[in-house]
């Protein structure tokens, strides 16, 4: 018999005792009886449990103040109550109190074990919550770059040459489509850099209207201009003995190229109006969606300052070719939107992750941020389901494919059907880092199936 876990059942009736303990055991829970509430408590005190079913009346300490005793010390397994008295108001109450399901008296003993066996479910996605956030912690313990997960070959070899180039003062240019998250390597950059102490200023090149980004990039004096009625530092003299960041520096106007040059080879800034250099300490890091390559064929951008902070590139991998990473992504961005909600962290069905690990991510990290935040709100409970995501990530997208006979190397059914289980469970094992149980959960077949199919494609 399959072990279903541990279960403490707390009733004052010792017939519904009886029959519970009857139904649950032959379910396969190890199942421990308390007499009423007290009786409960003290069994807790001594011994864990995974699941306890609860009545709501009893004497001497009822559902309620049990469950709000739990609270008090620190017990976590989710609570299912019972009552043969049923009220709306009774179950709000329990629920709002911390109790996981509520269910009325009298009920089918498939009812009981249906409802143990998502509480059963609910457990083990928080366990493997859990399990995904101590899997981040380590991971960011050894890269040292606290915003970037990885567990990927690709990002981890990314993130290993990101912690040798922050170690000096190179110029850097850093590539990758948008929504990558190539402000936090800057960032990450900066913070593992002996600059950490220092300023980290970012500035948008494309976000400002190319009339003032020179005066804010290099300052200006007083009567440079009408409005310029005192002397002001740029944000090259702001980030002085620190790290500037130029985001979408391919958006730089061409006058502001030029200055961006000098302020580079001569390690200078010439305040707008001003007659006199200011000399400056700054590391510079840029980043950009564009192919500078091509702007600089097309004449919009210097070939000159190309050279200049293209001394380092760094590609940050697209989410698409990284999907090992998406179970840790996930985890760290509902951390990170609870947060900003005010709410406790959800948990991601296996079958929602599957729903995940099959969209393409053309928005990369960025998407994946805004489906996750839109899926919270949407979410009644703290579960996210398949139907909380969007439609155009329900349905695989078009663009994911290339031609089913170019995918799968034949025309032949029955060929195609093999390449296609060993292409899904290959996928599913990578992206539950070897994990077969939550391979097979992803699969939706049984441990035992997926052991045979990974013996007969030799996985």
């Amino acid at each position: 018999m399959v072990d279903a876990g541990r279960l403490l059942i707390v009733d004052d009736e010792e017939s519904m005792l009886q029959m519970l303990s009857v139904v649950t055991s032959k379910g396969g829970y190890k199942v421990t009886l308390a007499h009423n509430g007290e009786e409960g408590l003290a069994v807790l005190e001594q011994e864990p449990f995974d699941l306890i079913l609860c009545d709501l009346k009893m004497p001497r300490l009822n559902g309620h103040e049990f469950l709000k005793k739990t609270k008090e010390l620190g017990i976590d397994a989710p609570i299912i109550m019972m009552s043969a008295y049923a009220a709306i108001e009774d179950a709000v109450e329990a629920m709002k109190g911390g109790a996981y399901d509520f269910i009325t008296k009298p009920f089918k003993a498939d009812e009981v074990l249906l409802t143990l066996g998502r509480a059963r479910e609910h457990l083990r996605l928080r366990q493997e919550n859990s399990l995904l956030r101590r899997q981040i912690d380590e991971l960011q313990g050894g890269h040292g770059l606290d915003d970037m997960i990885a567990k990927s070959s690709i990002m981890l070899s990314f993130l290993k040459t990101v912690a040798k180039v922050a170690q000096y003062d190179t110029t850097v240019l850093i590539t990758g489509e948008s929504g990558t998250g190539k402000e936090l390597v800057a960032r990450g950059i900066h913070r593992q850099s002996r600059r950490a102490d220092k300023p980290f200023l970012a500035v948008n090149c494309g976000g400002m209207p190319a009339s003032l980004l020179e005066s804010e990039l290099f300052g200006y004096v007083k009567g440079a201009f009408t409005g310029a009625e005192r002397d002001r530092n740029g944000i090259f003299q702001e980030a002085n003995g620190g790290t500037l960041f130029l985001d979408e520096i391919g958006e730089l106007p061409p006058e502001a190229q030029v200055k961006l040059l000098r302020v580079l080879q001569e390690r200078e800034v010439r305040p707008v109006g001003g007659v006199r250099t200011v000399p400056v300490d700054v590391r510079v890091l840029a980043a950009t969606a564009r192919d500078l390559e091509e702007e600089v064929k097309a004449g919009r951008f210097r070939e000159d300052l190309f050279y200049r902070i293209n001394v380092i590139r760094l590609h940050v991998p697209p989410l698409r070719e990284r999907m090992e990473d998406l179970p840790l992504l996930c985890a760290r961005l509902l951390d990170r939107i609870a947060a900003k909600l005010d709410r406790q962290p959800p948990e991601l069905l296996p079958a929602t992750l599957a729903v995940l690990l099959r969209h393409c991510w053309p928005g990369n990290v960025r998407e994946l941020e805004n489906v996750l935040e839109r899926a919270m709100v949407l979410a009644e409970g703290n579960v996210i389901m398949p139907e909380h995501l969007p439609e155009n990530i329900v349905e695989l997208p078009e663009s994911c494919g290339t031609g089913i006979e170019k995918v799968l190397g034949t025309y032949s059914l029955k060929k195609g059907q093999r390449e296609m289980e060993r292409a899904l469970i290959a996928q599913a094992l990578s992206a539950t880092g070897g994990n077969k149980s939550k391979a097979g959960l992803l699969l939706e077949i049984s441990y035992p199936s997926l052991l045979s199919k990974m013996k007969e494609y030799g996985l």
